[in-house]
């Protein structure tokens, strides 16, 4: 698993396109065990003021109804560590690798924004952070411009500036 495959490539374009449609930068691609996309998408909450349209969701969607035989030894790649929710629909429908561009640390709020990767990785399913620094950096940006949009999307109150 790289920065190179396409699924991780298909996943950072559609966080690219997220920002530019002024929403979360985080994209996410899913990927066959033959490595077909079967479907990719981006957060969408602010763009449609939805509750639920993270990228993983959005993905999901887009790949639309599909038999369980389609997620055996399918990969989800998302640019960035997955919340909670993300997490379940990958347990649900037993995804068996999630590779992330990364997870976002703020230094000035000294928090780590870490998802299910826990979870997922109890539950047997391969978790592998590439640690991408544009992934990274599309986050930091988001976050320092639009802290109160990053804590509603991830279900948390905005941090006080200590």
């Amino acid at each position: 698993m790289s920065e190179y495959d396409a699924g991780f490539k298909a996943a950072l374009e559609e966080a690219k396109q997220g920002a530019k449609e002024g929403g979360i930068p985080i994209g996410a691609c899913l990927v066959d065990k033959d490595g077909k996309i079967l479907g990719q998408g981006h957060n969408m909450r602010l763009q449609k003021d939805s509750a639920t349209l993270h990228a993983e969701i959005s993905t999901l969607e887009n790949a639309g109804r599909l038999p369980a035989s389609a997620y055996k030894g399918a990969t989800m790649y998302t640019t960035l560590s997955p919340c909670q929710m993300c997490t379940g629909a990958c347990l649900l429908y037993k995804v068996s690798r999630v590779v992330m561009g990364g997870t976002y640390i703020s230094a000035s709020q000294n928090n780590t924004f870490v998802g299910g990767d826990k979870l997922l990785k109890q539950r047997g399913v391969e978790v592998v952070n590439l640690k991408n620094a544009e992934c990274e950096g599309l986050m930091k940006k988001f976050i320092d411009d639009h802290p109160e949009d990053w804590y509603e999307d991830i279900g948390d109150a905005p941090k006080k500036s200590q």
